[in-house]
């Protein structure tokens, strides 16, 4: 009967399963019974009311309410210099309703005269947040107001961005879950609104990898105008059409960034020149920031009697370093022997913003855990990358508390200690780079490809032929625009009977 009828190939969404693709992971299923069984079929068979979004969203939870409980000692008896930093309870929220006149009824950019230190959207958000804490003034119960308001959207922003991660690659939705558990943003999530631009960029990756390249666009504009980061995937967007000769995917993705960012700041400006021009002038302006390696450096130079470096000087060697690794990057993604997937030269890109930039907040480690999910889903290196950052996330509040209370080392952590705890962000990060890094030239070791996916990404790119290849060892291989080049016929797979065989 199966052969005198048509064979109906059905489609089938077989998910990848961590505890058979992750050895980390399978170590730890050993504790529920061992990992999944060769023959069951994930994705094929009704999960009942346990889908894996319904669980990651379960897990987003469960994080959620341990980062809450890391800032309770803070909810409970206020946010005060130093015992703030002491507890690790620090958050920008309670700092700004104070400070920059929100619980007084400040509008950010809208309020003549007020200076915020933070892009347009961000001010919008942080101006809209204080409208929903009921009372005037600022009270410690409107600061607490204020910061449940802002973590309670954070939460709903964590969950959006943890669903967008898992529908961007349909394959390995449990990927996610590092997104979902990740102690970065347990630790770091509540500090600032960055998860806002991180959601921002996710939506973004997740449009273009649906080649809806105009949404796109708009989010990473929005993005960009909540955070700056989120403009430099369309680094990662240039080198690939370049390599793929689809130009046309990064103009218009390009021309939509543009123009939902200037709709967002043209009125702004316009309105508000000075309030405007002031996140601009205070970036520029500012000294080495915490954390950044140059503000180690002028730690280490001040204790050895060194020269310490300038604000000029420190700007001026941040962008030429900046520039120099997104030229190596965009050197690797046209010389690599397969085209690099949009999500690894995101993470590249990023990780150098960050390795170089003169000012690395504790918060900023969130906007790597998504794109690492997506760029190098592997458990073992995610950990211990966390863990580095947690070690980095601890050394900074026990650095402040001695800065701000002036108590004596003795009973406080010392400026070397900080200093190494920010190396060691510095190195693990740059380890995970490296990682990408050989995923990209090797591409049997990217666990995607591994199982013969190309770029769920990269939208447009997915399955191009490369239209620029630079071979550097062997020029007269190069693949270039101009060069006429005939492509190898492929033998011809013989065919053969399928009987019984449902794909």
């Amino acid at each position: 009967m199966q052969e005198t009828k048509p064979h109906r190939q059905r489609k089938r969404a077989r998910f990848v399963v961590p505890s058979r693709s992750d050895s980390l992971l399978r170590n730890f299923t050993e504790v529920v019974g061992g990992p999944l069984g060769r023959h069951s079929a994930p994705g094929q068979i009704s999960p009942a009311p346990f889908t894996v979004e319904r669980v990651l969203v379960i897990l987003t939870v469960i994080a959620a309410l341990l980062a809450v409980l890391a800032k309770d000692y803070c909810r409970v008896n206020g946010w005060e210099t130093p015992t703030q930093f002491y507890a690790t309870c620090y958050s920008d929220f309670p700092e700004l309703f104070r400070n920059r006149g929100l619980g007084d009824g400040v509008f950010p950019f809208f309020t003549q005269g007020s200076l915020f230190e933070y892009p347009v959207l961000m001010g919008i958000v942080a101006g809209l947040t204080a409208l929903l804490v009921p009372g005037q003034g600022v009270s410690s119960e409107r600061i607490l107001g204020y910061f449940d308001a802002n973590a309670t959207l954070i939460v709903a922003v964590w969950i959006i961005t943890v669903l967008l991660t898992a529908r961007m690659n349909k394959r390995r939705p449990w990927d996610a879950a590092m997104v979902a558990l990740a102690p970065g943003i347990v630790l770091a999530g509540f500090i600032n609104w960055d998860m806002w631009a991180v959601a921002l960029l996710a939506l973004a990756m997740y449009f273009f990898s649906r080649d809806k390249l105009i949404l796109a666009g708009i989010c990473i504009g929005l993005g960009t105008a909540t955070k700056l980061y989120p403009v430099l995937i369309l680094g990662a967007i240039l080198v690939l059409a370049l390599r793929s000769g689809r130009l046309r995917a990064f103009f218009m993705t390009a021309a939509a960034a543009a123009a939902s960012w200037l709709a967002v700041n043209l009125p702004i400006a316009a309105m508000n020149p000075s309030g405007w021009r002031y996140f601009f002038e205070f970036t520029q302006e500012r000294p080495a920031g915490y954390s950044s390696p140059w503000f180690a450096f002028n730690l280490v130079a001040d204790r050895l009697q060194w020269s310490q470096l300038n604000a000029a000087t420190i700007n001026s060697l941040a962008l030429n370093l900046f520039v120099i690794a997104c030229a190596l990057i965009g050197a690797l993604a046209l010389a690599a022997p397969r085209r690099p997937r949009l999500a690894q030269l995101a993470f590249l890109i990023v990780a150098a913003f960050i390795l170089t930039n003169k000012v690395y907040s504790p918060q900023f480690v969130i906007w790597l855990i998504p794109l690492l999910a997506l760029a190098r889903p592997r458990w073992r290196d995610f950990l211990v990358w966390q863990a580095a950052e947690g070690l980095h996330w601890a050394a900074i509040w026990m650095y402040l508390g001695q800065a701000t209370s002036g108590g004596s080392v003795q009973h406080n952590i010392d400026m070397s200690y900080y200093v190494l705890a920010v190396a060691l962000h510095m190195v693990a990060t740059a380890y995970l780079m490296a990682r990408v890094v050989m995923d990209i030239w090797d591409p049997s070791q990217d666990p995607l490809r591994a199982l013969g996916e190309d770029d769920p990404h990269g939208g447009p790119f997915e399955g191009t032929k490369d239209w620029l290849r630079v071979n550097v060892l062997h020029p007269s291989t190069s693949v270039l625009p101009w060069r006429s080049r005939v492509e190898p016929a492929e033998p011809e797979a013989p065919r053969q009977l399928e009987v019984g065989s449902d794909g």
